[in-house]
């Protein structure tokens, strides 16, 4: 079954930047067929991310499930008009999705976190599950450390941000993000560090003024 999601998105086109936000423009004047393709092309990013688990492939089929649920929330809370990246946007909301799914499912159940989640996958529940310490007040800090993260993502230049969605959410190669932005590679590179440089700037100034 899974080869055969596979193969379906294999099918899916990428959208380019122009594509993209014309289908948004439409989306938020009500059309239902670019919402399908929006979310339709999204659709790889959900598997990446359920991928990432390691898990077996029914629980996988799950996760992608509780995955597209995220994406769909996603995209009803984006606003394309911020310039952020909706890949950057839309990823914790599908990862939190999954991560739920999971502590929901296992977290609370009596087993071994040394013990394998399906006999022979050769993957601890303790590799897959979050912690089921974590309090209130921790989980507000995460949401709050996400908003100023994206916040910092908006003051990047467009290419910056198509870097560094490209390096660490599509994971795809320097060649191919300079092909993608018609630069050379080493000026990826150069990219990368300036938005990385920035955006930890822009958040240690927050931590010193919470502090």
């Amino acid at each position: 079954m899974l080869n055969s999601y596979l193969e379906e998105l294999k099918k899916i086109k990428l959208l380019s930047r122009e594509e993209e936000l014309k289908l948004w423009e439409a989306c938020a004047a009500g059309s239902e067929d670019a919402h399908h393709r929006l979310i339709s092309s999204y659709q790889p990013l959900v598997f990446k991310v359920a991928m990432g688990f390691r898990l077996p492939e029914a629980q996988i089929r799950e996760l992608i499930q509780e995955g597209t649920v995220g994406l769909l929330e996603a995209a009803e809370r984006y606003d394309y008009q911020k310039g952020v990246a909706f890949s950057l946007f839309a990823v914790h909301r599908i990862k939190g999705r999954m991560l739920d799914y999971l502590e929901r499912e296992y977290g609370k159940k009596t087993l071994s976190l040394d013990s394998e989640t399906n006999e022979g996958s050769g993957i601890s529940w303790a590799e897959c599950l979050i912690s089921n310490e974590i309090s209130p007040a921790e989980n507000v800090e995460r949401e709050f450390l996400s908003g100023k993260i994206l916040e910092a993502m908006d003051r990047l230049s467009v290419n910056e941000q198509k870097v560094l969605s490209g390096i660490y959410i599509d994971y795809k190669s320097a060649s191919d993000l300079a092909a993608d932005i018609h630069v050379s590679p080493s000026h990826i590179y150069r990219l990368q560090k300036k938005a990385v440089r920035r955006v930890r700037g822009m958040l240690s100034r927050l931590m010193a003024e919470i502090k």
